[in-house]
């Protein structure tokens, strides 16, 4: 169940780190990290662990993942015209 619904959240949300997943989620951070860590081994997600630097100057670990091999649909709108040849 945990699975999917982190597969179907970050299909949606595209590339997220792990206490995002879990505060939009509710899934419990050992429960998720379990589940990113089975995901990845299976090669259905890419994951890299990051540290950024929070309020006041702490730093906050945690895992950064996204879809493997996942593209995203181009955002609609008109493309910019190709620069012309020089």
């Amino acid at each position: 169940m945990t699975k999917e619904v982190v597969l179907k959240y970050l299909q949606k949300h595209g590339q997220k780190i792990d206490y995002e997943i879990v505060k939009d989620t509710g899934i419990d951070l050992k429960e998720l990290r379990k589940t990113i860590s089975e995901l990845q081994s299976k090669n259905l997600i890419q994951t890299c662990t990051i540290i950024q630097h929070g309020a006041k100057g702490k730093l906050i670990e945690g895992i950064q993942c996204r879809i493997a091999g996942y593209t995203p649909p181009a955002a609609p709108g008109r493309k910019a015209p190709a620069a012309p040849p020089q």
